[in-house]
Formats: C-alpha cells, structure tokens, sequence
C-alpha cells in the first residue's frame, strides 16, 4: 500500500538529455500468448534529443509542463507514469516539477516519449539517492513501455527482444550520418502491429533486407504502414534514388522514415532536397547516430 507523501526540501532542477532512436531493424517473430509481438530490434540513439528537467517540490502531485501545445500534462504522459511507477516500487510519494523541452516530434517511430519516460525516471531516481539497483529500474522502464529501458542504458546501440523491453547494450562503433523525415501525421504503434498478420507488400517497394556493413536493415512494420500511408513508400523509394544515400528505412512503427548517407554532407544536402519534396509540413533533420 502507498505509504502517505514524504515533504522534501525542494532541489536544484536536475537536466538531462532526452535522445531519439532510430530502429536499424524490427523484426517480428509472430504473435504471443500475451497479445503483444515477439520482436528482435537494433536501437540506436540520435544526436536530436529532447531535455527532461525534474525537481523535488515541498508541495505533492506531479507539475508537468512541455514547451510543445497539444502535449498532455496529466497522468497520461510517460514521464508522469515513470514517476508513479518509482513512487510505487519505493512505497512512498514526494511532490514534483516537471518540464519537457520537445524537439522530437510526437507520434513519429523515434521514442520521443518512451526516453522521455526514461529520462525522467533516471532523473527522479538520481534525486532520492539512487536507492534501487539498475535491473530494478530495467523492470520499472519495461512496465511503462517496451522501448523505454533502452533508454536507460548508457550505451549508444541496444539489442531488444521479448516485445522490445528485453534490453542488451550493443556493440556499435559508427557515428553514422542521417537525414528523419517525418510526415505530417503520426501512426498509432498498436494499430501498426495490428494490421501486420494480414498486410500485403505493394509492388515496386523494396522490403528485402539492405545488407550493410552494421547489419541488414529491415522493418517487418513496414508492410501494414506502407499499405495505408502511401506517401511514406514512395519516400523511401526516391530516398534510395538519392545521391550519397546507403540505405533508407521506416523507423519503428512511423512515421519517420531515414535516409543513412555516405557523409555530412550528403545528410545536409539531402535534407535541403527532401524540404523541397516533402513540402512545408513535414519535419526534415539532418543528424547523426550516437554509436
């Protein structure tokens, strides 16, 4: 039972980077009993992040507060739930403020919320003194979300399994150039799991794995997103016409889909082109992973 909330001095505001992921590959190995998909995936973190601030307030509750409208603040938000997921494992409640500086957009395949959940729950832990030991914080990530204990790893790359919150830091010595490009809609990640058994490929799309030097990119989610969002198979396509592009995938269940580039300057360059294709609504970043 949740013991009554603690009073705390408030703190100095604690201020971490929040990063996005991109998936190299998303592999589904069918549907298990629980529901949920057995997955096997290559998370790598980006050099776009969002910042996470979080203090120790003397009043109770949970303050939360975002920089981007339209996000919820109340206890649906991720960041909140990491905090209520802490609060019950230790048995006790403090008050809170939260603030989060959004530069991952929403509803995108790159884990803006998921590491926003993480983050938060490092920061909260790190302010009441680090009392559990880090697979216990593992368990409290995979409970509010399956990529959110990726996030919790100090690593750049994370291998996932299980549905995805089965977490191993991988291996993963490139600094690899990029260009997200996210459409002005977002994809529901479980409606995308959903319509995977009964999708079909279009023809003329390339879903085969793209064999590079870090692994074969591939995502099994691409086949039901493609088959509804018809813009985001056509990006891909003349994303692999490009000049200077390796290879390009969707990230996670989408919207985003990335290019990886021979160089910085091939990132640049093409994210100048893709402003031009895609039009004014979509979102365009030339990056890096952090590997």
């Amino acid at each position: 039972m949740m013991r009554k909330a603690l009073t705390m001095p408030e703190s100095t505001p604690l201020e971490l980077s929040s990063p996005a992921k991109i998936n190299l590959w998303l592999r589904i190995l069918g549907k298990r009993a629980d529901g949920f998909h057995e997955v096997e995936t290559r998370l790598v973190k980006v050099a776009v992040a969002d910042t996470v601030r979080v203090s120790l307030q003397d009043s109770p509750g949970i303050a939360l507060t975002c920089n981007v409208p339209g996000i919820p603040t109340d206890e649906s938000n991720l960041a909140v739930k990491a905090i209520r997921a802490l609060e019950a494992k230790l048995g006790r409640q403090h008050g809170w403020s939260l603030h989060l500086e959004k530069r991952i957009p929403h509803g995108a395949g790159l884990g803006g919320g998921s590491s926003n959940a993480a983050i938060t729950l490092k920061a909260a832990h790190d302010l009441l003194g680090q009392p559990l030991m880090e697979s216990e914080l593992l368990a409290i990530a995979a409970g509010i979300g399956s990529d959110v204990p990726c996030f919790l790893l100090d690593s750049g790359a994370a291998d996932g399994t299980g549905r995805g919150e089965q977490v191993q830091p991988a291996d993963f010595p490139w600094q690899l150039p990029l260009v997200l490009i996210k459409p002005p809609f977002p994809i529901p990640t479980p409606w995308a799991y959903q319509r995977w058994a009964s999708s079909q490929e279009l023809h003329g799309v390339l879903y085969a794995p793209q064999v590079c030097p870090w692994g074969e990119m591939v995502n099994h989610l691409e086949r039901p997103v493609f088959e509804k969002y018809r813009l985001l198979p056509a990006l891909k396509s003349w994303l692999l016409e490009q000049t200077g592009v390796r290879a390009a995938l969707m990230s996670g269940s989408g919207s985003t889909v990335f290019a990886i580039t021979e160089s910085d300057g091939d990132a640049e360059a093409l994210a100048e082109k893709a402003r031009v294709y895609c039009g004014d609504t979509a979102w365009v970043c030339a990056t890096r992973t952090l590997g």
